[in-house]
């Protein structure tokens, strides 16, 4: 998951990495969209201009 200050990119890959979800989300679609997700593990991507 990108994250920045109003969009999330988020990026998902199945157990042979093949792509399975590329999605943009504002914000306020974030919550919404993981309650309906099944359980998964989750990885932010960081930097050094990180806050």
């Amino acid at each position: 998951m990108d994250t920045s200050k109003h969009v999330f990119q988020l990026h998902g890959v199945n157990a042979a990495e093949d792509p399975v979800l590329r999605k943009k989300l504002r914000r306020k679609e974030m919550v919404a969209f993981f309650e309906e997700a099944p359980p998964t593990v989750i990885a932010i991507e960081a930097c050094g201009g990180s806050t």
